[in-house]
């Protein structure tokens, strides 16, 4: 195991424990949707369509950058 995978792991890991944390407690806004929500606008019609294009484009982009066919 090289030294990014190890940065990478821990840094999934506080992410993950962190987002755990957060949907346990009765805290509003601080888990990854309920921020994501509010950092992309979402609640407005233009949030809503550039958060689609942006998650199609991903949902392209991604597979294809993964498999090293672009």
């Amino acid at each position: 195991m090289t030294w990014p995978d190890l940065i990478w792991g821990a840094l999934l890991l506080a992410g993950a424990a962190y987002e755990a944390f957060a949907i346990g407690n009765r805290f509003d806004g601080d888990t990854l949707s309920e921020r994501l929500r509010e950092w992309l606008r979402t609640r407005t019609r233009t949030g809503r369509a550039v958060f689609l294009a942006a998650w199609l484009v991903l949902a392209v982009w991604f597979p294809l950058h993964i498999t090293e066919v672009l």
